[in-house]
C-alpha cells in the first residue's frame, strides 16, 4: 500500500514579517532556497487506498514524482532516522557538528572553541554567526559569555571580541575535542587546567599562560568602546601557531561525536511534544541567574524552520554580515551551579557541573522536548535523552546550547 504523500513549502521566496521577541523581526527567508516538504501519513488505511485506487500505473506515477523530487524534499519522523557512519562522497562528508555536508577536510579537522564577548557595551560580535555551535553560560556579574565552535572558518580573517577563560569552558570544549582559543583568564581555576596536557590551547600570551601564541591575537581600534572590548583572534596567527605548537589538526581518536542528527532526507518534526515557537533560557522578568540582565529570546520561524537569537531587547546581530543570529536547535542544560567565593563580591567566579547529568530542554522544528543530559568524563560527548531513555535527534544544522544554572531553572520559559 503505498503511503499518501502531501507536498508543502516550507521555505518562501518572499520576505515576510515575522514578530520578534519584543519588536518586528524581518525574515530574510528571501535568501534561502525553498526546500519543499514531503509529509508523510501512515495512518492510511486500505480502504481508503482502493477508494483513491491502487494500480501499477497510478504507483508508478506516484514513484516517479517521489524520485523527481527528492533532492529538495524531507520525510517527516528523522528523529527515528538518524545519521549512521560518516562517509566521504566525493571529497565531502556530513559536520560532526552539524550533520550537514561540508568539505571532508573542514569536517574532519579539529574545530577551534572561541570564548566571546557578550556584554552590551561590547556587541556587536565579528564572526560569530560561522559557528557551528554556541555554547553560553553565566560568569561572573550575573551577565553571560559566548564560546563559539568553529570548523568552517577559511574565509573569515577575524573573529571577537575575544575574552577570558573560566575553567568550565573549557571543560566542555573537551566535549568536542577543540582547540580552545582565549584571551585571559581567571586565575587560579583555569590555569593548572589550562596549561595541562588535558586540552590544546591557543591564548594570549599573559599571565598564568605557560604556551602563549601572541601570533593569533591583536586589537582592533573600536572609537567609543573600552579597550578590553577590542581584542581578536585572528585566522592565519590560528593556524601558524597551531603549527608551532604541534597540535594534531584532524579529530583525535578520544572524540566521538558531538549531537545525533537526523539523516538526509528526514526532518525530526517530534509531532507529540508541546510548541516552542518563542524560548526564553532566563524568563522575562529580570533574575541572577545569568539571562535576567540581558533576557535573551529564541523566536522560531517556521518557513525556514530557524531559531532568530534576541537578547538586550534587540536582534543580535553579526558585525560581518549584518545578519541576526539563527540556528536550528537550541539546548537547555540545567547544571549545578555555585559561587567560588560567596562572600567576595569583587571577584565573584562561578562554578558550574557540567560533568554527570541533569535535566535538559530541547527546542526544534517548534517543540519542546524535555529530558536529561549525561556526561561521563572530560572526552565524554553531551548526551541528551528524552524520559524514555531514547537520545534525542536533532535537525541537521547549527545548535546553541545555554548552561543553564539549576537554582534559577524555574525562570524557564516558552510560548
Amino acid at each position: 500500500m503505498k503511503r499518501k504523500l502531501i507536498l508543502t513549502l516550507a521555505l518562501l521566496l518572499s520576505v515576510g514579517l515575522m514578530t520578534g521577541c519584543g519588536e518586528e523581526n524581518d525574515s530574510p527567508v528571501a535568501t534561502l532556497n525553498p526546500k519543499p516538504i514531503i509529509i508523510v501519513d501512515s495512518s492510511e488505511s486500505s480502504e481508503e487506498s482502493s477508494q483513491t485506487g491502487s494500480s501499477d500505473s497510478a504507483s508508478d506515477s506516484s514513484q516517479i514524482e517521489e524520485e523527481e523530487n527528492t533532492e529538495d524534499e524531507f520525510l517527516r519522523g528523522g528523529e527515528y532516522h538518524p545519521i549512521k557512519d560518516r562517509v566521504v562522497v566525493d571529497g565531502m562528508m556530513q559536520s560532526w557538528l552539524t550533520g550537514e555536508w561540508k568539505d571532508a577536510k573542514v569536517a574532519q579537522r579539529r574545530n577551534m572553541a572561541v570564548m566571546i564577548n557578550n556584554i552590551q557595551v561590547s556587541l556587536p560580535q565579528y564572526g560569530i554567526s560561522k559557528a557551528s555551535i554556541i555554547y553560553e553560560a553565566p560568569v561572573e556579574g550575573r551577565i553571560t559569555r559566548l564560546m563559539g565552535f568553529f570548523e568552517d572558518y577559511d574565509d573569515l580573517d577575524h573573529i571577537g571580541s575575544v575574552r577570558s577563560s573560566r575553567d568550565y569552558y573549557v571543560y566542555e570544549a573537551m566535549a568536542y575535542d577543540s582547540i580552545y582559543c582565549n584571551w585571559g583568564l581567571a586565575r587560579p581555576w583555569v590555569e593548572e587546567l589550562i596549561n595541562s596536557d588535558r586540552i590544546d590551547n591557543v591564548s594570549q600570551a599573559l599571565a598564568g599562560i605557560e604556551n602563549g601564541a601572541p601570533e593569533a591575537f591583536d586589537r582592533i581600534s573600536r572609537p567609543g568602546i573600552a579597550l578590553e572590548h577590542t581584542g581578536y583572534m585572528f585566522i592565519d596567527g590560528y593556524n601558524q601557531a597551531v603549527d608551532r605548537l604541534g597540535y594534531s589538526k584532524n579529530y583525535r581518536d578520544s572524540f566521538v561525536k558531538a549531537f545525533e542528527f537526523a539523516d538526509d532526507g528526514y526532518l525530526a518534526t517530534y509531532d507529540d511534544y508541546p510548541d516552542a515557537k518563542k524560548v526564553y533560557p532566563g524568563g522575562t522578568q529580570s533574575n541572577a541567574g545569568g539571562y535576567g540582565k540581558h533576557n535573551p529570546c529564541f523566536e522560531y520561524n517556521e518557513k525556514d524552520r530557524l531559531y532568530y537569537r534576541s537578547q538586550y531587547s534587540k536582534k543580535q546581530i553579526d558585525e560581518l554580515n549584518g545578519e541576526q543570529l539563527a540556528v536550528t536547535n537550541v539546548v537547555f542544560k540545567v547544571c549545578h551551579g555555585e559561587e567560588r567565593l560567596p562572600d567576595d563580591p569583587a571577584h565573584d567566579y562561578l562554578a558550574f557541573q557540567v560533568h554527570g547529568t541533569g535535566d535538559a530542554y530541547v527546542f526544534t522544528n517548534g517543540k519542546v522536548i524535555k529530558g536529561t543530559w549525561e556526561r561521563e568524563d572530560d572526552s565524554s560527548p553531551n548526551l541528551f535523552y528524552d524520559k524514555n531513555g531514547n537520545e534525542i535527534v536533532l535537525n541537521q544544522g547549527k545548535t546553541w546550547i545555554c548552561c543553564i544554572w539549576k537554582e534559577y531553572a524555574d525562570y524557564i520559559s516558552w510560548e
